[in-house]
């Protein structure tokens, strides 16, 4: 299992959104009991088969790197996270469906990883609008995830998610909504697990089976990570 060949997946959005749990869920198939604050950069990892069921199926190694931190840092805290976005393949976006300001802060995590934010403080979404014309070249796939939908009333839920619907239409990219504390809504053969499922099949194509693309422009290798912290890797 050690020599599958592997892509790197970015899981990116403010601070107690959920994405560690989010990363859990997805690897471990499991809800992460005690959640804590990720301190750098947290590593782990999902074993999927691309194209699962035709002749063309193969099983590769999902490196998903929850990133810690948030999109208001200073400079020097904002350069440290830059190590991580290396050779990245792919971008889960992450959300809160409860907290709008971390739905719009999606527009400033994606522009900063994808090497754009040149002015730290800038503001991107202005009077909500968008321009869409900041991403027409990114050939890096996007995946938008929102969480906590156990926790919007059912009263509210279509009005929010029609809002945020309008994220994933932005970035070109499928919304999956679900609560990280119950794995049902990931249950093989639902529609949120072939979204997933077909996201990260077009993440490795875009890696493995096509010449542009798979790489973040503006950063090349590095052969360190500098002042950045992993915090861990492993392959069960």
């Amino acid at each position: 299992m050690a020599s599958l060949d592997r892509v790197k997946v970015l899981v990116l959005g403010d601070s107690g959104v959920g994405k560690s749990s989010l990363v859990h869920l997805l690897c471990q198939n499991q809800v992460l009991g005690n959640p804590s604050w990720t301190v750098g950069c947290s590593v782990d990892v999902r074993v999927h088969d691309y194209k699962e069921g035709t002749p063309e199926e193969k099983t590769y190694y999902i490196e998903l790197w929850d990133v810690g931190g948030s999109v208001g840092s200073a400079s020097s805290v904002k350069s440290t996270r830059a190590v991580f976005y290396n050779s990245v393949n792919g971008i889960i976006l992450v959300h809160d469906l409860t907290n709008k300001k971390s739905s719009q802060n999606l527009y400033r995590w994606s522009l900063e990883a994808l090497n754009r934010d040149l002015v730290p403080t800038g503001v991107l979404v202005t009077n909500g609008d968008y321009d869409r014309e900041q991403f027409a070249d990114n050939q890096i796939p996007l995946l938008v995830i929102g969480t906590k939908l156990d926790q919007i009333h059912e009263g509210k839920r279509h009005e929010v998610l029609t809002r945020t619907a309008f994220l994933a239409e932005d970035f070109n990219a499928e919304e999956i909504n679900l609560d990280c504390t119950n794995p049902r809504y990931l249950a093989a053969g639902s529609s949120n697990a072939v979204k997933l499922s077909r996201f990260f099949d077009k993440v490795i194509e875009k890696r493995y089976f096509l010449r542009e693309g798979n790489q973040i422009p503006g950063f090349p290798d590095r052969k360190r990570f500098g002042g950045g912290t992993l915090k861990s890797l492993h392959y069960d």
